[in-house]
């Protein structure tokens, strides 16, 4: 008799991705400038650590924030007990206004219809458990984050269905592309539920644009499904074009009150605009009352601490640093992002044009020894084991084009960025050398030929004299 679970003994999760298996080996072997300069850089991990200091400067300046103090009296005990899944009001208020911030304040949010959860993972799962039973289908376009396939599909049961975008028009949604992925559900006799983004897009960096949220928009309203678009890196955008919400095309296009308006959610989380993944923070957005109820349910599963949303509705609120902060956090990721960019481009790679988060886009599908995702297993290694780097191959964002991958420049120090292009540097240099040579004995051996054919040659003539 089996003592264990279905879901305990599948390996459904996902861990087994090569988006997962490069963390491993950089854990086994993390670089460390001083006490391990020759380990592995973790560039896979997509983590802000560019404007701690800031947050840093704002905490010193609000002790109370953090003692848990109310006009210099602790509410310790207040906020110790306090444990209603529908959240502090204050908080909530207090991030309804920030998501209206980076947006530009064209679109005002209601705390009502916001759900908090423990972060966006979470927040992802409750929606596909609101809006899907196990078999159902969302369609996701390519490329994607590898955590979806954990996220979505591992405790719901439902399933994805890629979208497959390519190079050739910068990896741009198609309504082709769209109709092609719904027929493909069909035909595995999967019912489509929805559709889901992420705006900008992880792994891209890049913004959707206006003409895609209303392509999505009368696709879904057309099929009569869901949209959810995730816009975590909403506040990352560093470069035009602007952010756009869908939120702001739904208006534009009088989408308000309809059917469309309540089918469509956004997924919002703090991770990635103020770097703090380890507080847990997320949100579900919906227009959608029973949506809302059902997911405010779900969310007693996983809270955010009363004490981790006290603190943040202190630092949300207090509007003139936040405007400050995202300003100069857009700054230093803009920075980064052309140091990783302009770099690359020196040794002959070129990365996807981009605009926001905290990543690159990178063609290296001149350095595959083979057209072929095998070829880009074969470089993977060999940039992991012999590079010391660890990015995230395109096959493990299910690209259909072997070559692409992702690497993130937020999560470490200029120094450290500097030295795995140098790294990347060398390894491509020590290629071409290579190539050099190959092409150099070629040409010799082609020489030695010419020279006995025409040695031949001249003796056949010289007997037939």
């Amino acid at each position: 008799m089996k003592l264990l679970s279905k879901k305990a003994m599948c390996n459904s999760h996902g861990q087994d991705s090569s988006y997962f298996l490069g963390w491993e080996e950089y854990e086994k072997n993390p670089y460390d400038e001083t006490r391990n300069p020759k380990g592995i850089i973790q560039m896979g991990l997509a983590e802000n650590q560019l404007s701690f200091d800031l947050l840093e400067s704002w905490l010193t300046q609000n002790p109370d924030a953090a003692a848990f103090k109310r006009n210099g009296n602790s509410i310790f005990r207040e906020l110790a007990l306090f444990q209603d899944y529908h959240g502090l009001p204050a908080f909530k208020d207090a991030l309804v206004q920030f998501m209206s911030e980076i947006r530009g304040n064209k679109v005002s949010f209601d705390s009502n219809k916001l759900v908090l959860t423990a972060g966006a993972t979470s927040a992802n799962e409750t929606l596909m458990f609101c809006l899907a039973d196990p078999g159902d289908a969302f369609l996701l376009p390519t490329p994607y984050y590898p955590g979806f396939d954990r996220d979505l599909k591992w405790r719901t049961g439902a399933e994805i269905v890629p979208i497959q975008c390519t190079s050739s028009n910068g990896f741009r949604i198609t309504e082709s592309a769209l109709e092609e992925a719904y027929k493909e559900a069909e035909r595995r006799n999967l019912r489509v539920k929805g559709v889901l983004v992420t705006n900008p897009s992880n792994p891209l960096g890049s913004t959707l644009t206006k003409k895609e949220l209303q392509l999505l928009l009368t696709f879904v309203s057309t099929k009569q499904i869901h949209l959810i678009s995730d816009e975590i890196y909403s506040g990352t955008v560093f470069n035009s074009p602007k952010f756009v919400s869908v939120m702001e095309v739904l208006i534009e296009n009088n989408y308000m009150y309809t059917e469309v308006w309540d089918r469509v959610h956004i997924v919002y989380s703090l991770s990635k605009d103020l770097g703090l993944p380890g507080f847990r923070v997320g949100a579900i957005y919906s227009n959608d009352d029973m949506i809302v109820s059902a997911a405010t349910k779900m969310s007693s599963f996983g809270l955010i601490s009363s004490q981790t949303q006290y603190l943040l509705s202190a630092l949300l609120s207090d509007q003139k640093f936040m405007k400050n902060y995202v300003s100069e956090n857009q700054k230093r990721l803009k920075k980064r992002h052309e140091m990783l960019v302009g770099g690359l481009k020196q040794i002959g790679i070129r990365c996807l044009e981009s605009n926001a988060g905290l990543f690159c886009w990178v063609d290296m599908r001149h350095l595959l020894s083979s057209n072929t995702f095998d070829g880009e297993m074969e470089l993977w290694k060999k940039i992991v084991y012999e590079v010391g780097l660890n990015i995230s191959p395109g096959s493990s964002c299910h690209c259909t084009e072997p070559g692409w991958f992702r690497a993130c420049f937020a999560n470490m120090s200029e120094d450290t960025l500097n030295i795995a292009i140098q790294r990347l540097k060398a390894f491509v240099d020590s290629r071409d050398n290579k190539d050099d040579i190959q092409n150099q004995k070629h040409s010799n051996k082609k020489k030695s030929f010419s020279k006995w054919v025409f040695r031949l040659s001249f003796n056949e003539r010289q007997r037939e004299r």
